[in-house]
C-alpha cells in the first residue's frame, strides 16, 4: 500500500467559520474571501462556509450578487448555535432549499432532548450536525446521534475544542473520552473551535489543541486505543514525531480516518493550512503556481 503524505488525508478538512467569534468577518467579507479561497492555494482542503442560520436572507442577496456563486454555488453549513430557537434554521433550510446560487451542506444545531429537541431538525431532508457537551449530556446526546443514524439519519455528532465565555477548554482527557466515545458508536464527528495550530501548544498563554494530534489520536481510536492513551497522543508536543507519524498513514488508514473526522469549523480558516504546507503536508504554493 501506498504512502499518503498529502491531500486525502486533508482534503475539505476546514469548514470556514470566519463569520463566528473570535474572528467575526462580516459576512460580506466572508462571502467574498470564501469565494476567492475556492480557487486559491487552499481551495482543496477547505469545506463549506458556515453562517449563522439568522444570516439567510442577508447571505442570498450576496451570492446573488456574485458572478461566482452563480457560475459556482455558494456551499454553505446553517449553523443554530447550541440553546438557539431552532425556527431560524427551519426558515433558513426553506429560504434557501431552491436557491440555484446556494447549495445547503448540513444543518448544524446543540443536542437537546425530547420532541422538541433536535430531532425536528431530520425533518430538513440536509445532513445534520449535532453539537454535544460533557458528561450526561455528552452520553445522552450521542446515544440519541446513534439511535438517529440507526434508523438510516445523515447525522454527525460534533464536540467544541476551544473555550468560550460558557465552555471551558475541554482538556487532554476530555477529548479522548469524545473520541472515545464516538469511535465506540461507530459515529462520524466534525470539531470547531481552537484547532487553529498543526500541534498542541500553548499559543497567547492559552493551551490549544492540535490538529495532527487530533489525527492520530483518532487513527489510534479507530484501533482500539481507550480514553487515557488517546489523552496521551492529545498532549504530544514533538512536532517531528508527529508528522512522520501522519505521514506515515497509508491509504486505507487515511480514508477510514476520514469517514471518522470529517471536518472542523476554524474562524481563522487559514491559520493550520499554513502550518501544514510549512510541515510539508499540504502542497505549496509553488506547486500550485
Amino acid at each position: 500500500m501506498s504512502r499518503t503524505p498529502f491531500a486525502p488525508l486533508f482534503d475539505r478538512l476546514v469548514d470556514d467559520a470566519a463569520v463566528f467569534p473570535p474572528g467575526l468577518a462580516p459576512l460580506d467579507v466572508a462571502v467574498r474571501q470564501h469565494l476567492e479561497r475556492r480557487t486559491g492555494p487552499y481551495a482543496a482542503q477547505l469545506g463549506p462556509l458556515l453562517v449563522p442560520a439568522t444570516a439567510a436572507a442577508e447571505l442570498a442577496a450576496l451570492a446573488a450578487k456574485d458572478d461566482r456563486a452563480v457560475a459556482e454555488p455558494l456551499e454553505v453549513g446553517l449553523v443554530a448555535r447550541p440553546g438557539a430557537p431552532l425556527e431560524p434554521l427551519f426558515d433558513a433550510v426553506e429560504l434557501l432549499r431552491d436557491d440555484p446560487r446556494v447549495v445547503v451542506a448540513g444543518a448544524e444545531l446543540g443536542w437537546s432532548d425530547g420532541d422538541s429537541g433536535w430531532r425536528r431538525a431530520l425533518e430538513l431532508e440536509v445532513p445534520v450536525v449535532v453539537e454535544v457537551g460533557l458528561g450526561s449530556d455528552q452520553e445522552s446526546g450521542l446515544d440519541d446521534v446513534a439511535d438517529a443514524v440507526d434508523h438510516e439519519h445523515d447525522v454527525t455528532a460534533k464536540f467544541r475544542t476551544g473555550a468560550t465565555p460558557a465552555w471551558p477548554w475541554p482538556d487532554e482527557t476530555s477529548l479522548a473520552g469524545f473520541l472515545d466515545a464516538v469511535v465506540l458508536r461507530g459515529l462520524s464527528f466534525k470539531l470547531t473551535g481552537g484547532l487553529h495550530h498543526a500541534v498542541r501548544g500553548d499559543h497567547d498563554g492559552e493551551p490549544m489543541h492540535g490538529l495532527l494530534n487530533v489525527l492520530l489520536a483518532t487513527h489510534e481510536a479507530l484501533d482500539g486505543a481507550e480514553t487515557r492513551e488517546l489523552a496521551a497522543e492529545l498532549g504530544r508536543r514533538d512536532t517531528e514525531v508527529l508528522v512522520t507519524a501522519v505521514s506515515g498513514l497509508h491509504d486505507d488508514d487515511v480514508r477510514r480516518l476520514r469517514r471518522s473526522f470529517t471536518a472542523y469549523g476554524c474562524c481563522g480558516v487559514l491559520d493550520p493550512l499554513t502550518e501544514l504546507e510549512a510541515l510539508g503536508l499540504v502542497p505549496s504554493k509553488e506547486t500550485h503556481a
